[in-house]
């Protein structure tokens, strides 16, 4: 059987879903984190958030999804994300 995995990166949490390709049922869904993340406003008109937290959010959400139903990574035909709107993420040259 194969999968889809699906992922949408939020300013409060990071939910993803496994659904069966064959039949489009949703076999496991989860969020990360229990409560919101943390966005701070270093100066008015901004908002930020620390990508490394979405990260360390979407590897939970994913370790929920497995504690649901017992898939791997060979099971996954493709992933989709969703990410927050208008967001901008800059990265160094060793991509951090």
């Amino acid at each position: 059987m194969k999968y889809t995995l699906g992922y949408d990166i939020g300013s409060s949490s990071v939910k993803a879903a496994l659904l069966e390709i064959a039949t489009g049922k949703t076999v496991a869904s989860a969020f990360s984190p229990s409560d919101e993340m943390q966005i701070s406003a270093p100066v008015p008109g901004f908002a930020e958030q620390d990508p490394m937290r979405w990260w360390q959010e979407l590897i939970s959400a994913t370790a929920r999804l497995q504690s649901q139903f017992d898939f791997s990574g060979n099971d996954v035909a493709a992933i989709g994300i969703s990410y927050q709107m208008h967001g901008l993420v800059c990265v160094d040259a060793d991509m951090k």
